[in-house]
């Protein structure tokens, strides 16, 4: 049953069909399974395959946006639930700001990413889209955060995520903050070429490269970047 009710989850997602996603999301608190677990194994896999259609060209961009709708009524749906798992866990491991980044009007993998940060420990500030490099900085200095996120759907705006880097270094901050990137379009090359410390391709990736890099006692910009990719736990 719980498998059936996962897979039911996934699909939902895959079909964009927010009704489904709805009641798949109802079935999960009728069997008492943990919220966590459906969104990581079952709707997380379903926007997971979208992502992989839309970069094989498969699928596009209305479809992505749907399947982020879908997602977004799972939340919904879950988000009590969701909330009561989160503060079980006792131990804050950080703090991290997230947004999308100039340019970028999308919010669907951030919001996911920003959602699951915060029921494995992190506390999240999430900063919104259109965000401009300096910003980012900024928000994190206000609020002591180690980890900064940014995220884009676009490849016009993948620069920006690059001068998130650059500002930092010449602000003299770069040994301060841990920075992460994400998005449809990113891939493990474009967080290396850009000095990023890390990277994950799904949204159960980036909360794992964030939980190495709050854990490592690494000093930030000094190391080969963590690069995840579909992370099995």
């Amino acid at each position: 049953m719980k498998e059936q009710i996962l897979q039911n989850l996934r699909n939902a997602i895959v079909e964009c069909d927010i009704d489904q996603a709805i009641k798949a999301s109802q079935a999960v608190l009728s069997a008492g399974i943990s919220p966590l677990e459906a969104i990581q194994q079952g709707a997380s896999k379903g926007l997971d395959i979208i992502g992989e259609r839309f970069s094989a060209g498969e699928a596009y961009l209305p479809e992505l946006i749907l399947a982020g709708d879908a997602m977004k009524a799972v939340f919904d749906v879950l988000a009590k639930a969701l909330a009561k798992e989160g503060k079980s866990k006792n131990a804050i491991l950080g703090k991290v700001v997230i947004g999308t980044v100039s340019g970028d009007l999308h919010d669907i993998g951030k919001n996911i990413v920003g959602a699951l940060l915060a029921v494995n420990g992190f506390e999240v500030y999430d900063i919104g889209i259109d965000v401009e490099p300096k910003t980012f900085v900024k928000k994190a200095t206000e609020l002591g955060a180690s980890i900064i996120a940014s995220s884009t759907l676009l490849t016009t705006s993948m620069p920006y995520q690059q001068d998130v880097v650059q500002y930092l270094e010449d602000s003299g901050q770069r040994d301060k903050y841990y920075y992460i990137v994400g998005g449809g379009p990113v891939t493990a090359e474009w967080a290396r070429q850009i000095k990023a410390d890390g990277h994950g391709y799904t949204a159960t990736d980036a909360v794992e490269v964030c939980k190495r890099l709050a854990q490592s006692g690494q000093t930030p910009g000094t190391f080969e970047p963590i690069i995840l990719e579909y992370y099995q736990g």
